[in-house]
């Protein structure tokens, strides 16, 4: 019986270690770059500052009065125009190219403390401006809230103008005392969200989605810190103390392996031959069974919203929650 169970054990933990390598593909591939290599600070540069030779970026948000020089068309939550004059000030980065399909991850390590209001938001999204009406964006936004309780990861995605998609998990760690990778992956077959490289949701181009799927929109990468207690914790009834400001978010390991394209140029190579891209090979076009295993424990385990299980707000769900996650 002890033998039995040694066994067990050992061939359990052999199986948990491969499944670690396994969700560890993207360091194989090219490591963590600079700053600067591939971001600029475009919303109130006086609000970040740059620590470890550069490969670390840290942006503030306070309750001082200040409004920024960049156009309003750019900085957007999951569901309206944010306008940057604000009663506080925030601050935030951009790429400085676009993307249609690759890998993008950064390491985030987010406020400490009572931080109820606060939005991290990190996101890709196509080409915005005051009248625009149809674009594509992927979202992780990160959802302070009071001193030891948790912060919620939300996830969602807009197509076509379109979102309504959010999903809400507990993170399993604390994102505040340390560094923890977010990662999207985008090919022409899914979309996945990555946290630590653990999967937490796919969306897939599949016959039902194929209308939706965001397929010819290349995609700017922006991260910002901004005031959100209208609506960010509980619903917007607990708001900021701005007695523990300022609040500080603090990014590094930032690794940009993507298809750059500048529309309306032509298509790169990149884009028309993907497929030798390790991003878009049949390997990357579902989730391996390591990873089907992550994916599935945490959304069991952490899970607290699914826009599919809504059935007050969408009576019929929308088309891509019949589809299946691989």
């Amino acid at each position: 019986m002890e033998l039995n169970m040694i066994t067990t054990l050992w061939m359990a933990t052999v199986a948990m270690v491969a499944a670690f390598r396994q969700l560890e593909f993207a360091a194989a591939y090219r490591g963590p770059q600079k700053f600067v290599q591939n971001y600029y600070v475009g919303w109130r540069p006086d609000y970040s500052w740059l620590t470890d030779d550069g490969r670390t970026i840290n942006i503030k948000l306070d309750n001082n009065t200040g409004c920024s020089s960049l156009s309003l068309s750019v900085w957007t939550n999951s569901s309206n125009l944010r306008f940057v004059f604000f009663s506080a000030t925030g601050s935030g980065f951009q790429s400085k190219s676009t993307y249609l399909h690759g890998y993008v991850s950064m390491s985030i390590k987010l406020v400490p403390g009572n931080s109820a209001g606060v939005v991290v938001a990190y996101y890709m999204s196509s080409p915005r401006t005051a009248t625009t009406t149809v674009w594509d964006e992927i979202d992780f936004e990160f959802l302070g809230n009071v001193t030891g309780q948790p912060w919620i990861l939300q996830t969602n995605i807009f197509t076509n103008g379109t979102g309504g998609r959010e999903e809400r998990i507990f993170v399993w760690f604390d994102p505040t005392a340390a560094y923890h990778t977010y990662s999207i992956l985008w090919n022409t077959r899914q979309i996945v969200w990555y946290v630590d490289n653990r999967p937490i949701r796919v969306y897939r181009n599949t016959r039902r989605t194929a209308a939706t799927y965001p397929k010819w929109r290349a995609m700017t990468t922006y991260s910002s810190i901004w005031n959100g207690d209208s609506w960010a914790t509980r619903g917007g009834l607990e708001k900021i103390n701005w007695s523990y400001s300022p609040f500080v978010a603090s990014y590094t390991n930032f690794l940009v392996d993507a298809c750059s394209w500048t529309q309306p140029g032509p298509p790169p190579r990149c884009f028309q031959n993907s497929q030798n891209y390790w991003w878009d090979r049949r390997n990357r076009w579902t989730l391996n069974r390591y990873e089907r295993r992550a994916y599935a424990y945490i959304r069991k385990k952490y899970m607290v919203y699914n826009y599919c299980q809504d059935s007050k707000r969408y009576p019929l769900p929308l088309p891509e929650c019949f589809d299946r996650p691989w």
